[in-house]
């Protein structure tokens, strides 16, 4: 299983944003360097399902988080989100969704509290993801 490591500061800032935006899914970038994440870069949640139960990455979200990228010298790992009183697991939407080659972090936020934070990638067939390690990084 490969992993992603998060700095202090990212693993903090995740879900802190899960807690503030409970009982809604947050959602943001992920951008760092070689499997390190640096930032979490918070997103509008502007699916047209309602934020209760769903997260969506527009276009215009997906270029933002690149040019962030870009701007602070990084590149873009990947995204995460939150499931408001469900466990940190991919669903069917997210896997309905996701793009290869990122992670995909998921904070459970239990009753507005942050529990377990878990990362996944799509698999080269796109039928299922993996789990990866999460690495707490300085």
């Amino acid at each position: 299983m490969a992993g992603i490591g998060l700095k202090a500061a990212v693993d903090a800032a995740i879900r802190a944003h899960g807690r503030e935006t409970f009982p809604h899914e947050c959602c943001g970038a992920l951008v760092g360097r070689e499997g390190v994440v640096h930032e979490a870069f918070a997103l509008a949640n502007t699916t047209e399902e309602g934020p209760r139960r769903r997260f969506l990455v527009r276009p215009d979200d997906y270029r933002v988080a690149e040019e962030r990228a870009r701007e602070t010298g990084l590149d873009l790992l990947g995204f995460y989100h939150s499931h408001p009183d469900h466990p940190a697991r991919p669903s069917q939407y997210d896997l309905d969704h996701a793009w290869p080659s990122f992670s995909y972090v998921i904070v459970s936020v239990m009753a507005g509290e942050d529990k377990e934070l878990t990362s996944w990638r799509l698999n080269d067939d796109r039928a299922a993801f993996a789990e990866e390690s999460v690495e707490a990084r300085l």
